[in-house]
C-alpha cells in the first residue's frame, strides 16, 4: 500500500466520500414529514408564547463555584502527579497546594 492512501488529505477525502454516499443511500429510510406543523420554525421558549428575549440569565452563583471546580481538579492533577521520592519536589507541591488555599479562601470569602 502507498503511503498517499494514508495521508491526512486523502484519508479525509475517501472518509467524506463514504460518509456522504452512506447518507445519501439511507436517507430513504428517514422519517418524512407529511404536514408541517403549528409553530414549526418558531423560536422554542420554554413552552411560553410571551418569551421575552430580553430575559438574562443570573450567572453570579455559577461562576464562584465553576472557578472552585476548576482549581480544585487541577490542584489535585498536579498533586496526584507528583514523581514518588523527591522531596524537593513535594516541598514545592506543598507550596503550591497552600497557594491553592489561600486563593479559594480569596474567591469564596466575598
Amino acid at each position: 500500500m502507498d503511503k498517499w492512501l494514508i495521508s491526512p488529505p486523502v484519508a479525509f477525502l475517501i472518509n467524506f466520500i463514504f460518509i456522504s454516499g452512506m447518507a445519501a443511500a439511507l436517507s430513504t429510510l428517514a422519517l418524512k414529514v407529511k404536514e408541517k406543523t403549528k409553530g414549526t420554525g418558531e423560536s422554542y421558549a420554554c413552552g411560553e408564547s410571551n418569551y421575552n428575549p430580553m430575559a438574562q440569565p443570573d450567572y453570579s452563583q455559577f461562576f464562584p463555584f465553576a472557578f472552585f471546580f476548576t482549581i480544585a481538579h487541577v490542584a489535585t492533577l498536579m498533586v496526584a502527579m507528583i514523581p514518588a521520592g523527591s522531596p524537593h519536589v513535594l516541598g514545592m507541591a506543598l507550596i503550591y497546594l497552600f497557594a491553592v488555599v489561600v486563593g479559594l479562601f480569596i474567591l469564596l470569602g466575598r
